[in-house]
């Protein structure tokens, strides 16, 4: 299945129905009177979000959800039917974003999470609403009230306990084969991933997703490489983790494009707690990758661990450490978005709408 993380589309709630203009008319019914029902409410438009959604690839080919219109009033002071609502299913992680690309509406960062987003226009009234002892015959209805109508922009940031930063072939894809049961493509030339990969590790103990995304260069934030599109996919991490190549010839200047990079990004992504790691030691043997250690720490004043990921060495002391800071973060971390207010909407068939039926 192809991923996608970003979709634009449109959106609708229903109009409400007008009312009806009737008088009662019967045999033997010396005063009918009026009798126009009012029309139906208008469908409201929902987003939940569903943990076993991982992309938007459905928004691909459906962009546009409508709900459904209020019905007409009738006579004999039949109301009209209400529009059936939509649900729109997203991932977990999804955000709702406004056509300026910049405003956020909804952050849907719970299983199951259901929102109200756009509410059905009221129904119009019928003549009958307007009845009085001083009008007894009205010839006044009123049209349904209009559905609301956005353009949205839907942006997914994958839900990662673990980021995954660094160079391209700085060994991240390797790391992650090494440490889940991910099977993410692992090539000597650069820009072997092209998308974010996701897996879960399960060792001494500890169990926590690792996100890997494609790596940046120095100008991602003008457009170089594949820019900066994806450090989204790692904000909502507990911990970084920086690969870097050892086997390069100043490993420093590395860590610092990448800092300047995650800067010029977000304040906020780059202040994330970081651990740094120096890959591919089985390259360059025991004494050479220490030396290269103990250079990196004294241009950057950070003592990096020295790893494997291919050979496997090295590993351990950092999935412990990333292991430590995930489940502090998680004793830390408060309930998340209390104000957001849910809504359950009462129609039949609930949990068998889905998107594409929307």
């Amino acid at each position: 299945m192809k991923f996608l993380d970003q979709a634009k589309i449109y959106v609708s709630s229903g109009n409400g129905g007008p009312g009806c203009m009737s008088f009662h008319r019967e045999k033997f019914v010396e005063y009918g009177g009026p009798d126009g029902g009012d029309g139906g409410k208008g469908g409201d438009v929902y987003f939940r979000a569903l943990s076993n959604l991982n992309t938007l690839i459905d928004f691909r080919y459906t962009q546009h959800f409508r709900a459904e219109c209020g019905h007409n009033g009738s006579g004999r002071n039949k109301s009209g039917r209400g529009g059936e609502d939509i649900i729109i299913n997203v991932p977990v992680g999804t955000q709702i974003i406004d056509e300026d690309k910049e405003t956020v509406l909804l952050d849907m960062v719970e299983d199951g999470q259901v929102v109200l987003f756009l509410r059905g226009g009221d129904g119009g009234f019928g003549n009958a609403h307007y009845k009085s002892s001083t009008n007894q015959a009205p010839r006044k209805t009123t049209p349904g009230w209009p559905g609301e109508e956005r353009a949205i922009w839907l942006r997914l940031k994958l839900i990662a306990d673990v980021g995954l930063l660094g160079m391209p072939n700085a060994g991240k894809s390797t790391f992650l084969a090494a440490c889940s049961r991910a099977n993410p493509k692992i090539a000597d030339y650069p820009f072997t991933t092209l998308h974010p990969n996701l897996g879960v590790m399960r060792r001494h103990g500890y169990e926590y997703v690792i996100a890997d995304i494609p790596g940046l260069i120095e100008g991602a934030s003008e457009g170089q490489g594949l820019g900066h599109r994806f450090l989204g996919h790692v904000e909502r991490s507990a911990i970084l983790l920086h690969l870097i190549d050892i086997t390069q010839d100043d490993p420093a200047e590395a860590y610092r494009v990448i800092r300047e990079e995650l800067a010029n990004y977000d304040e906020n992504l780059a202040n994330k707690e970081e651990i740094v790691a120096l890959n591919k030691a089985d390259a360059l043997g025991e004494e050479l990758s220490q030396y290269q250690a103990d250079e990196f720490e004294k241009a950057t004043g950070i003592k990096p661990y020295i790893i494997s990921a291919v050979a496997g060495t090295g590993l351990d002391p950092v999935i412990n450490k990333l292991g430590d800071a995930v489940r502090a973060r998680k004793a830390e971390q408060a309930p998340v978005r209390e104000d957001i207010e849910a809504y359950e909407p009462d129609i039949e068939g609930y949990d068998e709408l889905d998107s594409e039926e929307a």
